[in-house]
């Protein structure tokens, strides 16, 4: 959210001037964020600041910011604040220091259309965090090292594996015919009996 909301107040994409890839996520796991305008209203700002810290639980839920929002459209709170901070974004408009018109070049690999995270989050994660960055230094990459963050990320949760193995049985159309769950017959075009142990 509060990327949208930096969005809104600058007219451009944020980090639309780097490229997209490790090392820009290892900048924004240690805190890099974009620069906020000076036209901002303080309240504005901060809430935006909230959304953007590092831990989910410590961040504005999404009530908290519609209740905010809503205390400052409905009850016109902070009115002559943002009616300032709209005649001094226009200013900077006019002046060619804010606005999309007025932006550096996009980096040819800033991408903002949807793809597969994957496997940054896999060399992200803390288990190849090291071997990651000491593989991109040697690919000369050597300017940023990330500070090491701890994820609460289980990659191999037993329950994910549960609930393949249950899939797998319902997409395969088997059926569990005695109490024990050991004989285990298959409808398939021609029959078939197994025994499983253990499952």
């Amino acid at each position: 959210m509060g990327m949208i909301m930096w969005e809104l107040t600058i007219g451009c994409k944020p980090f639309a001037n780097v490229e997209h890839d490790i090392n820009l996520i290892f900048e924004i796991l240690d805190g890099e964020r974009p620069e906020i305008t000076e036209d901002t209203p303080e309240c504005y700002a901060n809430l935006m600041k909230n959304c953007w810290v590092p831990d989910p639980k410590k961040r504005p839920s999404a009530k908290k910011i519609r209740n905010t929002f809503g205390s400052w459209s409905f009850r016109n709170r902070h009115n002559d604040i943002f009616n300032e901070a709209e005649l001094k974004r226009r200013e900077l408009i006019e002046s060619q220091k804010l606005g999309p018109k007025f932006a550096k070049k996009p980096h040819p690999r800033a991408i903002y259309t949807s793809r597969s995270l994957s496997s940054f989050i896999y060399k992200c994660s803390s288990n190849n965090l090291s071997s990651s960055i000491s593989s991109y230094n040697k690919q000369g990459y050597s300017s940023y090292i990330s500070v090491e963050q701890e994820f609460d990320i289980n990659v191999e949760s037993s329950s994910l594996a549960a609930t393949s193995r249950k899939r797998n049985i319902e997409e395969s159309n088997i059926e569990i015919h005695d109490d024990l769950g050991k004989y285990v017959k298959t409808s398939s075009s021609y029959p078939r009996t197994l025994y499983m142990n253990g499952i």
